[in-house]
């Protein structure tokens, strides 16, 4: 199997032109047969890095997931698009899922999504033993180690995949790992020399804020009031609070729902259901929900409380903006929220609870942080810049900076004088040459660095500390008890000269008080008109999704619907070149958008409009009802010639045009002995070289039928 194949099934299959970035390598490593482990952020693409083998490959792929309502979403998608998917977890009946294993031992399904408890049991180990497996995909592999976010034991057992298959490649997925976390993701599942592929964490399309949190609620309803229809999720950290903050909404006119694990099942269920069939715009959950749902158009996420960790933070933001288009995200924060957290990481008794700790701390400082926000995420993992990204708080309302380079230097050297064995609280004893007894016992007070801050107090060197860690100069190592390492960035500051800025403490809020009002400007009238059709087609989504009773997303995604409403395709060739639009969609939904849009087209015409391609609609809607083309120019007020060519121009888009009635067979044989596809002739040479006999519209009508032989 190759890529151009690949590539293939892409179209075919879900409609895209080229592989985003990072796949195609991907897809090559795991049809040589290599393991593979993938990290890319949530919207990057990460199912078809094993969707597009499982379609092309002889065999069934196998994929182990531990959302059991995702499993059932993209089952639900891939067989809109054509693809033979199946899923079996603890919702299948037994006598389906008897069915669903005859039709798997016959080769009858390409891609089989299970839980990781199914996937350990002997009945289905056998099972997976009889048919012919291609690929195993491990979803969510992060949940395998102990250094992960969401660290699930039952993962663990996976272990015997590699042994017992040792001939099927074996490709893990993540979303979030840090460095030690994809260390463990490769010795846990046994993986053999695996490739690694690091893609860009960067959600450009996702803008980044943080607000104090005093008035949450009130700025909560602003908030979503401004983004009337959207599909937004409020995270919240207590089941009590997913209560008061939808009935807060609800009583501001804002229909939400509410969702945690106290509610009876048939409940959460119900939730979901209506959330992702667009039923229900706004919820407000704990932070399990979304974590099982392959819903592309969410167009919002609001943090109520501070996360616990960096990595869940990424994760929960990921959900909005899956389609690739502008999503906006906010967190509220306060002290109070991190005290809260400690005691719940404290109280629960894990077994990595400084872990947990120092995770909680780095999210702490990203709320509190004064450089460029995507800065710190991409940098957290391991995804070195120093360039601002112009979508976050901080970047369109910066502080001020200031030549932080020798700050910086005198700190790495410390660390670098030190081997790399302190902590931050040691760090700064050490800078500020404190003779406490951990830095006298250690001989620390005899580095070339003791003492080189001491012109800073500990508060501005924890604040400097705290930048450095954001900016990807240092390091935790949490597996060394939380000390500090020098990174490569951190070495080009030591030893080639790179400079660093640094942001001088000035309140967060002295620098809010100029903060824009979150109330959008009027837009331009081209943008109204996207606008206005896009709604029409959201509207027409949501009613084709409910008759066949699947999630609106699944019809088509916000961003498909956005091309739709800025190209405006009137053609069934046009419609193909809309990103996400494959043959399936086309001939399941094609004809009914195509007639929204060319219906819209003409109305905003007949108002004064000038929209594109409605010219050429009018006159096919003209010629639908039996008009001549004379007749279509007289009421039109244009040349007929002018109508000629636009039906000539909708027989080769493949309309239902019959041109052939215009032209008689004896001129169209003479315009055919002209035609020529590789000497691209014009109307006007043929014109002249019949020195006038052919009219021009028949000559254009000709060609049209020359080209369409």
């Amino acid at each position: 199997m190759d890529i151009p194949t690949a590539k293939k099934a892409l179209k075919e299959y879900f409609g895209y032109d080229s592989f985003r970035p990072g796949q195609e390598e991907i897809i090559s490593s795991v049809l040589a047969g290599k393991d593979v482990i993938v990290l890319m952020p949530t919207g990057g693409g990460k199912s078809v890095c094993y969707q597009i083998p499982a379609i092309t490959m002889k065999g069934t792929c196998v994929v182990i997931s531990p959302l059991i309502a995702l499993m059932k979403d993209q089952v639900e998608g891939l067989k809109s698009n054509g693809v033979r998917a199946a899923y079996i977890n603890s919702t299948v009946a037994a006598i389906d899922q008897r069915a669903l294993e005859n039709d798997l031992v016959r080769g009858k399904i390409d891609l089989l999504y299970v839980s990781p408890e199914k996937a350990v049991s002997r009945d289905f180990n056998a099972l997976m033993g009889a048919i012919d497996l291609n690929l195993i995909a491990v979803d969510e592999a992060h949940c395998i180690s102990e250094w992960g976010h969401d660290f699930r034991p039952e993962y663990t057992q996976l272990q015997f995949l590699k042994k017992q298959f040792p001939r099927t490649p074996v490709i893990a997925l993540t979303a979030t790992a840090d460095r030690l976390t994809r260390k463990d993701i490769e010795t846990q599942l046994g993986l053999v020399k695996p490739e690694k592929y690091i893609s860009s964490f960067d959600r450009p399309n996702l803008s980044l804020e943080v607000r104090p949190g005093r008035k949450r609620l009130e700025q909560i309803v602003d908030f979503v009031k401004n983004r009337k229809g959207q599909s937004g999720i409020v995270y919240c950290l207590s089941r009590k609070s997913t209560e008061s903050v939808a009935a807060k909404l609800n009583h501001n006119g804002i229909k939400a729902a509410y969702y945690h694990a106290g509610l009876p099942s048939s409940q959460r269920a119900a939730v979901q259901e209506d959330f992702i069939n667009d039923n229900v715009p706004v919820i407000c959950a704990t932070i399990a929900f979304g974590m099982g749902i392959d819903k592309s158009n969410v167009r919002w996420v609001i943090h109520y409380n501070l996360p616990k960790n960096i990595e869940g933070y990424y994760q929960e933001i990921g959900r909005a903006g899956r389609d690739g288009t502008k999503a906006d995200t906010l967190l509220f924060y306060s002290y109070a929220d991190v005290m809260t957290m400690r005691n719940i990481l404290s109280e629960n008794g894990s077994n990595n609870e400084n872990v947990q700790l120092s995770k909680l701390e780095r999210m702490q400082q990203y709320a509190e942080s004064l450089i460029c926000r995507r800065q710190i995420l991409l940098n957290y993992f391991s995804e070195n810049t120093d360039g601002n990204c112009g979508n976050c708080d901080i970047c369109k309302n910066p502080p001020q900076h200031f030549d932080g380079t020798v700050v910086a230097q005198k700190a790495l050297s410390a660390v670098y004088r030190t081997r790399m064995r302190v902590g931050v609280n040691l760090l700064i004893d050490i800078l500020r040459g404190s003779k406490r007894r951990e830095v006298m016992d250690n001989n620390y007070h005899t580095i070339k660095t003791y003492g080189a801050g001491a012109e800073y107090s500990a508060g501005d060197w924890q604040q400097f500390i705290q930048q450095m860690l954001n900016l990807g100069l240092l390091e935790i190592a949490y597996d060394k008890k939380n000390v500090l390492q020098l990174t490569d960035a951190s070495e080009e500051v030591l030893f080639k000269g790179r400079k660093v800025e640094l942001v001088r403490m000035t309140s967060v809020m002295e620098r809010r008080k100029q903060r824009q009002s979150d109330v959008p400007r009027p837009k331009p009238v081209r943008e109204r008109l996207r606008d206005e059709l896009f709604e029409k087609l959201r509207e027409l989504r949501r009613v084709l999704a409910k008759k066949k009773g699947i999630p609106p997303y699944v019809v088509f995604t916000d961003a498909s619907l956005e091309e739709m409403a800025a190209e405006r395709p009137s053609t069934a060739d046009e419609f193909l070149q809309i990103s996400g639009v494959g043959n399936k969609k086309l001939q399941d939904f094609g004809r009914p958008f195509l007639k929204a849009i060319q219906e819209y087209v003409v109305e905003k015409s007949t108002e004064g409009r000038r929209v594109k391609g409605s010219t050429y609609l009018i006159t096919y809607q003209m010629y639908q009802k039996g008009l001549s083309p004379e007749d279509i120019a007289m009421n039109r007020g244009i040349h007929p010639t002018t109508v000629y060519s636009h039906l000539a121009y909708l027989f080769e888009k493949g309309e239902d045009v019959d041109i052939k009635q215009y032209v008689s067979d004896f001129d169209l044989e003479k315009i055919a002995l002209e035609y020529n596809a590789d000497n691209k002739v014009t109307p006007k040479m043929i014109f002249e070289k019949f020195e006038g006999d052919l009219e021009y519209h028949i000559i254009r009508l000709g060609l049209s039928l020359a080209k369409g032989r």
